[in-house]
C-alpha cells in the first residue's frame, strides 16, 4: 500500500452567497448543495485519482450521509476495509459559506469521526507500518492522532501532518512529523509568529524546525508554497488561476498530491510544484471531492503552463 490516510469523512453543506453575514445579520444566499468531503476523504481521493494505492481509515454514522460517503470511497478505488460505522453518532458534517470572492468560512461537526480512538489505532499498527507514507489531519481525536504518528515514527514511516483545523500541538508530536503542511494561519498558531509575508513565513518555519519538524511546507495561496528544512529554504511559486470558483479542498488537494508524488519517488521540490498545480486546478471547480483532478488533467495543465513560460 502506497499511502494510508487516517482522517475524517464529512458531508459538506455548501451555501453560496455574495458575502458571509456579520454577527447578528441575515443575508440571502444564492444556492445550496450537498457535497462529499472531509479532510481525510478529500486527501485520500486526491492521491488515488493521481495514481496512488490508498487505504482510508475512519468512521461514519449509520445514516444516509455515511452510506453515500462509503460508496464514493469504494467507487474511487480506495481500500475501505478499515472504514467503520458508528452505532451512536451521526456522520460528520461541515457547514460551508462560500463568498463570491471564492473565500470560505467553515464549521465542522465531527460526529462519528471522533469515535476513532488511540486504542483503535494501537490495534491498527500493522496497517500503519505497512504503508510507504502516513497522512493525517486534525479533524479527529488528537490523542488518536498522536498515537498514530508515534507508531509511524517509531517504524520509520514518513508522516505528512496537515495541521487543520488549526490548534496548538505538543513539541513531541511535531518532532515525529516528517512533512508539516500548514497554511499561513496554521503556521502562526503553531509557531507564535504572525505570518503575513515571506519573511515572517520563513521565521515561523524556523520555529517549527526547532520544535523537531523535519520539513515545513507552508502553503501560501496564490504565492505557492515555501519549503524549509535543515538544507535551506525554497519558495516554489504557484500557478496562475483564471477564475477562482471556490477554495474548498484546495489544501486537501495539495496534501493528497504531495503524498502521491513523494511515494512515487519525486524530490520534495518536484512534489511541491506538482501539488501547486493540483491546488490551482481544484480552486477552478466547485465542491470538495468533485473538484479534485485526475492525473491526466494535471499533466495537461502542466504542459500548458510550460508552453507559456
Amino acid at each position: 500500500m502506497d499511502i494510508v490516510v487516517i482522517g475524517s469523512l464529512n458531508m459538506d453543506m455548501v451555501v453560496r452567497s455574495g458575502r458571509a453575514p456579520e454577527a447578528g445579520e441575515t443575508v440571502i444566499g444564492d444556492s445550496f448543495v450537498l457535497s462529499a468531503g472531509g479532510k481525510g476523504a478529500n486527501q485520500a481521493v486526491a492521491a488515488a485519482r493521481l495514481g496512488s494505492t490508498v487505504r482510508l481509515v475512519g468512521k461514519v454514522g449509520a445514516d444516509a450521509f455515511g452510506s453515500e460517503l462509503l460508496e464514493i470511497i469504494k467507487q474511487e478505488g480506495i481500500d475501505s476495509e478499515y472504514l467503520s460505522v458508528s452505532g451512536s453518532r451521526s456522520t460528520g458534517v461541515a457547514s460551508i459559506v462560500l463568498e463570491e470572492s471564492g473565500e470560505n468560512r467553515i464549521i465542522v461537526v465531527p460526529g462519528a469521526n471522533m469515535e476513532l480512538t488511540a486504542d483503535d489505532i494501537q490495534l491498527l499498527e500493522p496497517v500503519i507500518t505497512g504503508a510507504k507514507l502516513l497522512v493525517m489531519q486534525l479533524e479527529m481525536d488528537l490523542h488518536m492522532t498522536e498515537q498514530a504518528v508515534g507508531i509511524a515514527h517509531a517504524s520509520g514511516i514518513p508522516v505528512i501532518l496537515n495541521p487543520a483545523p488549526a490548534q496548538r500541538l505538543s513539541d513531541e508530536l511535531l518532532s515525529h512529523v516528517t512533512y508539516l503542511t500548514p497554511n499561513e494561519t496554521e503556521a502562526g498558531i503553531l509557531s507564535g509568529v504572525q505570518v503575513d509575508n515571506l519573511d515572517s513565513a520563513r521565521e515561523a518555519a524556523a520555529v517549527l524546525l526547532r520544535k523537531g519538524v523535519q520539513n515545513v511546507i507552508m502553503t501560501l495561496g496564490a504565492q505557492g508554497a515555501l519549503i524549509v528544512n535543515s538544507q535551506g529554504q525554497i519558495h516554489v511559486p504557484g500557478f496562475p488561476v483564471k477564475a477562482v470558483v471556490d477554495t474548498v479542498a484546495a489544501g486537501d488537494s495539495f496534501n493528497g498530491a504531495l503524498a502521491q508524488q513523494l511515494t512515487a519517488g519525486r524530490s520534495l521540490e518536484e512534489a511541491v510544484t506538482f501539488a501547486n498545480a493540483v491546488g490551482a486546478l481544484a480552486v477552478g471547480k466547485a465542491g470538495a471531492i468533485p473538484s479534485l483532478p485526475t492525473l491526466a488533467e494535471v499533466e495537461q495543465f502542466l504542459e500548458r503552463a510550460d508552453s507559456v513560460r
